[in-house]
């Protein structure tokens, strides 16, 4: 049905296809300049403990960033994703003590309701995603803060569940990040290959071309909400094990980072564009922008600005404006 959908619309892919080869190729090339920056300014930087380093910082960003891809190619945003990554992290905090691994696995079903619920709101009573998820976003940061009493809530009983996240080595490489790098591999897979992956383009692309040859985009965007809620969990967990702890702000300062490593990848914000592997690039960069940024003796606190800069460049160059009819 997928296929149908784009082949019958040639001029839809006539304009996007000189921009979507020049997307691909720009953000593999920004990641190869940053590189040799970094190694000029450090050339240490190559050796197997600042690798290690630098994928321990991206895992976590990657996590939050996936999540946020799949929202963002059908062309909604998820404002409170960081939050809800912060509100896991307070849960797991209180719950692993008394329930283990049993906490971790309640932690991440009710990130992923919160998704869920995040989905069929904007999806069912066709509210806009942005004002949906920044009223999210109030409601899970207050909760996280009246749960943990606005305070950073240690993990020590129990820790053993989610320690090993950040313990275990393969050939000396973080096992929490070549797992997430292996998620981002198999999601790019299963959307070529699954029709509801292709389905999550296809939305984005021409939402009422589907609608018109008898898809349902209620479910998908249900989807992409509710995989945006499991995945700010995982990150949860992760930062978690790495801080041993949680925290009801935790996660919230990768907000921009993790939008950031979706657009600059090459996932345009109007939707129907993108994929994982784009976005596992795009994350790569972002850690890369920190250690360079790091390198050359720019300031921490500007990080945020730089962050901004990137994500208003990437959209200016990822933006599909045929798509759009006014600009507000």
């Amino acid at each position: 049905m997928t296929q149908t959908l784009l082949t019958s619309s040639p001029r839809v892919i006539e304009q996007i296809d000189w921009k979507g080869r020049a997307v691909s190729i720009l953000p593999l090339a920004v990641l190869v300049v940053l590189v040799l920056i970094v190694t000029s300014q450090q050339p240490n930087f190559v050796g197997i403990a600042s690798v290690r380093g630098l994928l321990e910082s991206m895992a976590p960003i990657l996590l939050l960033a996936l999540g946020q891809m799949f929202v963002i190619l059908t062309g909604g945003i998820d404002l409170s994703f960081a939050v809800t990554a912060s509100f896991g992290t307070v849960l797991l905090a209180l719950w692993i003590p008394e329930l283990g691994a049993l906490g971790v696995l309640a932690m991440l079903a009710t990130t992923t309701l919160i998704g869920l619920i995040n989905g069929f709101v904007i999806a069912k009573a066709q509210i806009p995603s942005f004002i949906a998820t920044l009223g999210a976003l109030g409601l899970y940061s207050g909760l996280g803060l009246a749960i943990s009493g606005a305070s950073t809530i240690r993990i020590s009983t129990g820790y053993e569940a989610i320690g090993w996240i950040t313990d275990l080595r393969v050939a000396q490489l973080p096992l929490s990040a070549l797992l997430v790098i292996v998620v981002a591999i198999v999601i790019s897979v299963a959307m070529r290959v699954l029709a509801s992956g292709k389905s999550f383009h296809a939305i984005g692309l021409a939402e009422k071309a589907l609608l018109m040859s008898g898809g349902s985009t209620v479910r998908i965007r249900i989807l992409a909400f509710t995989l945006c809620g499991l995945f700010s969990g995982l990150a949860g967990v992760m930062l978690a094990a790495s801080q041993r702890s949680g925290g009801p702000t935790l996660a919230d300062s990768l907000q921009l980072p993790a939008i950031a490593a979706v657009v600059i990848g090459g996932t345009a914000i109007t939707g129907g564009v993108g994929g994982a592997i784009k976005t596992l690039i795009g994350a790569l960069i972002i850690v890369m922008l920190r250690v360079g940024l790091s390198a050359v003796g720019v300031d921490p606190s500007f990080e945020q600005i730089v962050y901004g800069v990137v994500i208003i460049a990437a959209v200016v160059l990822t933006i599909d404006r045929s798509r759009i009819g006014v600009v507000k």
